[in-house]
Parts: C-alpha cells; structure tokens; sequence
C-alpha cells in the first residue's frame, strides 16, 4: 500500500525515479520542441500554455475552494492592457510589467472575492459575470485603453534579447508556465491548499475549525486572477494586438470549459483540459477548410441559419462536450484516467 509516513512525502515534487525519468523527458521534448515542429505549431504550443496558466488559476478558485467564476475574461483583460500600457507609458521592462498588471488583477479579484463571502452558487456565477461584462465596457469605452481601437503591444526586450518570433517568445513563455505549474502544484499541499479543499468540503465545518472564511476565499479569488492576469499580458504579444471584443463571455465560459473537461480539482486536469480545448479552438475556426465537412456546415447554415455562425461553431462543440461531461463524466478526462489506470492495475480480475 502506498501510504505517507510524513508530510515531507506529501510536498515532495518527485516521487520516485520513474518520476523523475518523466519529467526529465518531458522538459527535454518542451525544449526540442521548436525545432521538431512547423512554425504553426509552436504558435499553437504558445497558445496551450497560457491557457494552463489560465486554467491552472481558475482551478485553485473552481475545483479547490468550490467558488464558481463567469469573469476570469476580465481578469486576462486587465492583465493584457496592463502589461502593454505599462511597457508603453512608463517605459517598464516586460517582466516587470507582467508582475505589476498580475497584481492588478490579483487587486481587482480580492475585491470581487468580497462578494463571496455571502453569496455561493448561481448568485455568485452571476456577480463575476457582470465584472467581467463591466471591464470590457470599461476598457472599449475609455481612449486610455485604445477605445474600440484597441492597442498594439510595443518590441519586446527581455534583458538583451530582442523576442520577434513566435519561437523566440516560446521560450520565455514555457519557463514560466512551467514555475506557475509548479507553484500551484505546491500550494495546494500546504496550509493555504488544505484551507482551500476545507472550505470547499463545507466552509461551515471549515470555519468551526478556525479556518478564516474571509482570508482564504478572497486569497483564492486573488491568487486566481493573478494566473489570469499573467495569462492576459503574455497573450497580448502572442495576438501583438489586443482590443476589448477578444475578451468576451465567450472567453469566460471557454475557460471554465477547460476546468472540468480535464477535472475539477486536479493540476494535471488543468493542463489536459486547456490543451484539448485549446488545440480544438484553433481547429474548429477553420472548420470550413475540412473537405466534405466544410462544404455540408456551409450549405446547413445557408438553408436553416446564417454563414457567420459557422465561425462560432467551437462553442456549440465546446458546450456539447460540457454537457456530454456532466452527464456522464463528471470528474473529467481526469475521472477517465482514474478509471482506466484502476482497470489495468486489477486485469484480469
């Protein structure tokens, strides 16, 4: 039986050579990446990673802490706007800019966790989801943030290197997904994780126990939007140009998507989830391209809807497959892999 003897084994990232031997290998495919693949695909890889970090936050507010977010678009917002009017205006290096507008968001997600001290379920679905309708307002609204216009993000210099490729940023990008990885991973093994799961089990029971409700569920919302925020600023020079239309409901929803397709409260189902949803997003946006599919959608959207919804179509998908999740999988892929893993372990009995 493996069974843990002390806390020490509980925190400790590598649990045995095979482990080890894993994730040796994988930070050896990450770095080979680049070289192994298209340009196209380390776009696509960029785009998977900062959606991790994304997913990663919303899945220490969602699956851990049992508080639900419809306004994390707004958080990635303020963390892309932020980033580039801070490298913009006031001449701040990129890193520095990226902390500082996560920190912002992170101000901005300990105010909106105010509200979930009294509200919970549906009630504070709601609440987060007008912030996040109210930001985007804000944000197209105000000729500080480019109006409708939106703003390009500055060159980018980290240190004396000059970052104009999507291959260049692939490698500032991956070391930092990488750390947030493993910074989730550990906070969830401390006391602040365990305060986490205990309020989400019954804050009741939790707060019994001396367990500070108001800390630690705005704690939550705040470390949440600070993944968020980092997300948004390393987005803006993935796309080089933001405006307030890239971050709509749409976004929200497709974030929490990728939260319980891979697994609600699972690291390694955050990471799962947001690289399926992410590599199905960027199909599914030239689904016309697909021969013989392409052409049926065209000609169904043509006699019983309009052409301009085909390019929306990954929504339906992503909502079919949430639906399809819920019904008959609630744990996710990771609930998949539980299973599967049990199977083999117990074959053929």
């Amino acid at each position: 039986m493996d069974m843990k003897r002390s806390y020490y084994e509980d925190v400790q990232l590598f649990t045995s050579g095979v482990v080890v031997f894993w994730f040796v290998a994988l930070l050896l495919f990450l770095g080979l990446l680049p070289f192994l693949f298209k340009n196209y695909y380390v776009y696509v890889a960029n785009y998977m990673a900062i959606n991790v970090i994304v997913a990663l936050g919303l899945n220490l507010l969602v699956g851990y802490t049992g508080q639900i977010s419809l306004g994390h678009a707004g958080f990635f917002a303020i963390g892309a706007y932020g980033t580039v009017i801070l490298m913009t205006l006031l001449r701040c290096p990129f890193l520095l800019a990226l902390l500082a507008a996560a920190l912002i968001a992170a101000l901005f997600g300990f105010f909106l966790g105010l509200p979930a001290l009294r509200l919970e379920g549906p009630y504070l679905a709601i609440a987060t989801l007008g912030f996040g309708l109210t930001i985007t307002q804000v944000i197209g609204r105000s000729e500080f943030f480019g109006g409708r216009q939106g703003l390009h993000t500055p060159e980018l210099w980290v240190g004396p290197w000059h970052l104009t490729t999507d291959r260049d940023f692939y490698y500032l990008l991956i070391p930092i997904t990488v750390m947030l990885t493993v910074a989730a991973r550990n906070l969830i093994k401390t006391r602040v994780g365990r305060a986490f799961i205990a309020i989400r089990e019954a804050d009741i029971a939790a707060a019994t126990m001396g367990v500070n409700l108001v800390f630690y569920k705005t704690l939550a919302f705040a470390v949440s939007a600070f993944y968020a925020g980092v997300g948004g600023g390393l987005y803006a020079f993935v796309l080089r140009f933001i405006e307030p239309e890239i971050f709509t409901l749409l976004m929200s929803i497709m974030f929490l998507a990728m939260v319980i397709v891979g697994g609600i409260g699972s690291i390694m189902g955050s990471i799962v989830g947001a690289c399926l949803l992410s590599w199905m997003d960027l199909q599914l946006r030239n689904i016309l391209s697909i021969p013989y599919l392409g052409d049926w959608l065209e000609t169904l959207s043509q006699s019983y809807f309009s052409i301009t919804g085909v390019s929306n179509i990954q929504y339906i998908v992503f909502g079919l497959i949430l639906i399809l999740i819920m019904l008959f999988e609630p744990l996710g892929i990771l609930g998949i892999w539980l299973r599967t893993k049990r199977y083999w372990k117990t074959w053929p009995f």
